[in-house]
């Protein structure tokens, strides 16, 4: 046999062998892990902190949504699902990071924190009840307005890949 032949007929098999592991659920190349699985359900997730953005709890929870219908076979059900996901986003602040020698600050930290309550019916091993923070700076020159919408893409971001990994990832 010629070596592109070889490197073909392993290719192909390597195929095969990813097909396979992935379509019966033993592994996913997210790395999560879903056992018997079927279906999730993510309730809306309401905004409870002292500063509230309107926008924030339906961002947040429908990037949740987004994440596990991209990312997993599961099925987004409203109740009685297999996994499930409910809490609140509870804190929303600035503070200031970094003065200088005149003692202006000159960086801003916005943070966002999460109360999240995932059920795991079929393993409760995996099931919590925690919280989530995430952050991220932006320069003290800049106002908030002007620069929230994209801390808060990039914040929530931080959180759902969070949210993921503690939940269908296992590690």
């Amino acid at each position: 046999m010629k070596k592109n032949q070889i490197k073909s007929i392993y290719f192909s098999l390597f195929l095969f062998a990813s097909v396979m592991l992935t379509s019966c659920g033993i592994y996913s190349f997210t790395g999560a892990s879903y056992g018997a699985a079927k279906s999730v359900s993510i309730d809306y997730f309401q905004n409870i902190a002292p500063i509230v953005v309107p926008t924030l709890s339906n961002t947040f929870t429908e990037a949740l949504k987004d994440k596990f219908i991209k990312q997993t076979p599961l099925t987004l059900v409203t109740k009685d699902a297999d996994m499930s996901f409910e809490g609140e986003i509870r804190e929303y602040s600035v503070t200031s990071i970094a003065v200088t020698a005149q003692e202006i600050a000159s960086q801003n930290r916005l943070i966002i924190k999460v109360h999240v309550k995932f059920v795991n019916k079929l393993d409760d091993k995996w099931s919590f009840d925690k919280e989530f923070s995430a952050y991220d700076d932006f320069n003290s020159a800049q106002s908030l307005s002007t620069v929230q919408d994209g801390l808060i893409k990039t914040i929530v971001d931080k959180l759902i890949e969070d949210i993921f990994n503690a939940s269908v990832a296992n590690w």
